[in-house]
Formats: C-alpha cells, structure tokens, sequence
C-alpha cells in the first residue's frame, strides 16, 4: 500500500475511535438543521424559512465552528506524537516527512469532510421538501464546498502551529489564539478601520485584505450570492467585488497550500 494512503487510513481509523467523526457530523446537523426549525419558529409559522437565509444563517455559524473543531482535532498531530515518542518511530519507517504530513492531511481532512457533506446535508434534505430541488444543489453544493476548504485550511494552519512549538499545551493555545485572530479580532480591526476612516479603504483594497483571512473568503463566496438585505458588517462593504467565485475559491486552495507547504519545510528540518 502507498505511505500516504497507509497513514490517512490509520488516522482516519483514529478518528473512528475516537468518536471525532460522529461527533462532528452531529454538531453540524444539529446546527444544520435547529437553523431550519428555528426560523420557522421564529416567523410563527411551520414551515422551513427560505434559501437565502438558511445559508446566510448556516454561513454566519460555521464561520466559527468549523475553523474550532479543525484546529481541536488536529492542533496536536505531530507534537503530541513527539512528546509520546511515536513520531520518532514513526520515522523509522520506510515512510518520507512529505508522506507522513500528506498522509495524516488527507486522513483527518477526510475526516472534516466527510462530517461537512453528512451534517449539513441534513439541511439540503430538510429544504428540498418545500424548495425545488434545482435551487437547493447550487447553493447547497456551494456552501458544502467551501465548507470543507474552510475545515481543510485550518487543518493546515494546525499543523504548522504542531510543528512551530515544542509542547502540546502550547500548542492548545497557540490553536485558541488562532482561532481568535481570524474568527474574531481580524474582522473587529477591519470594521475598526472602515468606521474610522471608509474613505482611506475602497471596496478593491477592502476585498484584498479579506483575502488574508480564510474565515472571511468563505463568508464573501456564500454570501455573495445572496440579497444584500441578508449581509451586514464588514461583508456589506465587499459583498460586490469584482473578485469572481472561482477566484475566491481559489484563494481558499492557496490558504491550504501554503501552511501545508511551509509545515513540511519546517517538518525536514526539525530535530526529533
């Protein structure tokens, strides 16, 4: 069996054991699907709410979530492997730094998109009992995709913090202080910035700067399409780019190369 297919389906195995999958794709399907109810609810009304908000609301919760549970799973993949001792035999092994890095991408990333495309599915299964199929599996198709990216990109940003530290605790919260910056103060700053000085940030430098933050670039590709009625703060300002979606998403695959490319830099020349 190839290395890398070896290690991603022992990492995926461990994922299995250790409940990740399960739990994930119920966080995301309770989430998924609680949004459905309660927007019936709060319009007084059984029935579902419609498309547009389903995945403003969805895209609005999943900024948070799923960069948190990417970095959880994974925050400690080769520090906690170096404290124990296993990484090092695990380089014993007739397996490369860049197959052991792929292999564990490709088994836990799998892991994350797996649980995306199971529990928010759940929501496009709930929606096409009252909303034609064909407008479902555009926008839902849509969100599940870069929903994995996101997952994908923070995966990678986990294992460049693995490999920048040297113990698991500071690993834990370097993957915190991360999830922070990008979920929370970058946005906080930008809206800073834009309520103290719009005029000095047009709409072109406002996008290229969203572009430094992965959160923001899944945010702008699903609610882009939407009414503008349904976006506010800092995406209100870019929602109408001249950035196309296939460019966006792009930009997501660059945020998942990267990290991935400097974690193995970092990986060949760590001593063990």
């Amino acid at each position: 069996m190839n290395p890398i297919f070896a290690v991603a389906l022992k990492e995926f195995q461990d994922g299995l054991r250790n409940r990740w999958l399960v739990s994930i794709t119920l966080v995301f399907a309770l989430l998924s699907i609680g949004i459905s109810y309660y927007g019936s609810v709060a319009s007084g009304q059984l029935a579902t709410p419609s498309l547009s908000s389903t995945i403003a609301s969805l895209s609005s919760l999943s900024v948070f979530i799923i960069p948190l549970i990417a970095l959880l799973l994974c925050y400690d993949s080769f520090v906690g492997e170096q404290e124990s001792g296993t990484l090092l035999l695990l380089m014993t092994y007739p397996v490369s730094h860049a197959q052991l890095l792929f292999g564990k991408f490709i088994g836990q990333g799998g892991i994350i998109t797996l649980a995306t495309v199971l529990g928010f599915g759940s929501a496009g299964v709930l929606l096409s009992l009252t909303t034609p199929i064909q407008a479902i599996w555009g926008a839902f198709t849509l969100f599940i995709i870069t929903s994995s990216l996101l997952g994908l990109c923070f995966v990678a940003l986990a294992y460049l913090i693995s490999l920048l530290v040297s113990e698991k605790s500071k690993a834990a919260g370097a993957a915190l202080l991360t999830w922070l910056f990008f979920v929370l103060v970058f946005d906080l700053v930008l809206l800073g910035v834009l309520i103290g000085g719009y005029e000095l940030l047009d709409q072109q430098t406002l996008v290229q700067i969203m572009l430094l933050n992965p959160a923001d670039l899944f945010r702008l590709i699903n609610l882009s399409a939407l009414n503008q009625t349904d976006v506010n703060g800092v995406l209100a300002v870019a929602i109408n780019s001249s950035l196309s979606t296939q460019s966006l998403i792009f930009a997501l695959f660059a945020w998942i190369l990267l990290p991935l490319s400097v974690s193995l830099f970092i990986f060949r020349r760590k001593h063990l």
